[in-house]
């Protein structure tokens, strides 16, 4: 598998772009709070950043997408 092909894989069918979207469907407040706890506890957090190591994504704005996922299975 390609290096593209897996980063596609591990970034899931949610992109950042989504959050500009208004019919996006959004997570509850509180399930966004679980998410992004559960991201700060994370070895693979860059916590400068707050972006992950896996997908790249800035997990503040990914754990309020209701569809996102989670490229380790934590949530």
């Amino acid at each position: 598998m390609s290096a593209w092909s897996e980063y596609k894989k591990k970034i899931g069918e949610t992109r950042p772009w989504h959050m500009l979207d208004s019919s996006t469907q959004k997570a509850s407040a509180e399930e966004a709070g679980r998410r992004y706890d559960i991201c700060l506890s994370c070895d693979r957090l860059i916590k400068l950043t707050k972006q992950c190591k896996e997908c790249g994504c800035i997990m503040v704005a990914k754990t309020k997408l209701q569809n996102a996922t989670c490229p380790l299975n934590k949530w």
